[in-house]
């Protein structure tokens, strides 16, 4: 072992501990399946990782935290043994879990891991599309009962698609529906004609006037306190009987009781749904069992690598912030994400 290093293991905590003068103290919430590849910035901090229980613990003392485990909600809590923090970096794309008072309202610097899960969300969101519309779900119940049953299909050419939420997730999105001859529209804060991506974008105060012209409405805006419940019994009343609605955002945008709701009586052709309000989905939960609804465990981002990937982009953001130079993908604490072009 390198004479530096001290492993002091608990029930909670595994720490590195790096002898030198200055060297930096981060906490790494990850619970017992730990980041990989931490050898660059364990030889340079002294780094301390920990579950939720733990989390008190190492934050004291702490001049950074790394929220690996990004779907824990333990840190609003922990937060008062922060005494030290200046930087908090989360390992997803969205910050709703973080977003709490005490760090909004305070200096601490906020990054995320945005541009990790962009492409592989698109493809995800283009298979749903296709799988839909050329009945998929519906092929691979009549294989397992051995029917021969011809059916005619959709073509996606020319469908209209709304994707709410105009950041790079949405874009990727955007331009992997367009590839496949889809019209493609945006819906973001403010309306505009000339976007690169989305050509013309809608203004999100007017979801309900947009809604009626879409095909397949896509919903992948971050998790604030405008868009909380956005896609509500008003919205799924003014859709076309025959769209459908893919959820790759938040679970909250959408009230799920309403969506059920409208499923049910047909005011949708189907929906595709990636993230819920309560994860994991309740095994008793009418979703899965609606014939018109294909449910995935919050994984449409998830591609094998993927953990390295995020890792990479907290060292690179580590290797920043340790050298005093700017960081990326800072989250603007009062818009809820980070602004484009930073």
């Amino acid at each position: 072992m390198d004479p530096r290093i001290v492993d002091n293991h608990t029930s909670d905590s595994y720490r590195v501990n790096v002898v030198g003068p200055k060297t930096p103290v981060l906490a790494v919430l990850c619970g017992a399946q730990h980041p990989p590849d931490m050898n660059s910035i364990e030889s340079v901090a002294d780094v301390r990782y920990t579950d939720d229980g733990g989390l008190p613990g190492a934050l004291r003392g702490a001049d950074a935290l790394f929220v690996y485990d990004f779907l824990s909600t333990a840190v609003p809590g922990a937060w008062a043994a922060a005494d030290r923090i200046s930087w908090v970096h989360t390992a997803s794309a969205g910050v709703d879990l973080v977003m709490f008072p005490e760090l909004c309202e305070s200096d601490v610097v906020l990054t995320n891991s945005r541009g990790v899960f962009d492409d592989s969300i698109a493809e995800y969101v283009l298979g749903v599309v296709i799988a839909f519309a050329k009945d998929l779900p519906r092929s691979i119940d009549l294989q397992r009962e051995r029917r021969w049953q011809h059916r005619e299909s959709e073509r996606i050419a020319g469908r209209r698609a709304l994707v709410v939420g105009t950041g790079p997730i949405g874009r990727a999105i955007a331009r992997m529906l367009r590839a496949a001859g889809m019209a493609v529209a945006g819906m973001g804060r403010r309306a505009r004609e000339d976007d690169p991506d989305f050509g013309t974008v809608h203004a999100s105060a007017d979801l309900v006037r947009a809604l009626p012209g879409f095909d397949y409405v896509v919903a992948v805006a971050p998790l604030t306190e405008q868009t909380k419940g956005m896609f509500d019994a008003a919205a799924f009343a003014v859709m076309k009987p025959s769209a459908r609605f893919v959820n790759v955002g938040r679970g909250e945008l959408v009230v799920t009781s309403d969506l059920v709701t409208a499923l049910r009586d047909g005011q949708l052709a189907g929906a595709a749904l990636d993230v819920f309000e309560t994860e994991p989905l309740p095994s008793d939960h009418p979703l899965w069992t609606l014939p018109n609804v294909l449910v995935s465990p919050h994984m449409s981002g998830d591609f094998a690598g993927w953990r390295n990937t995020l890792v990479e982009v907290f060292a690179d953001n580590f290797a920043r912030w340790h050298t005093d130079r700017p960081l990326r993908n800072v989250v603007d604490k009062e818009l809820g994400y980070v602004p484009s072009g930073h």
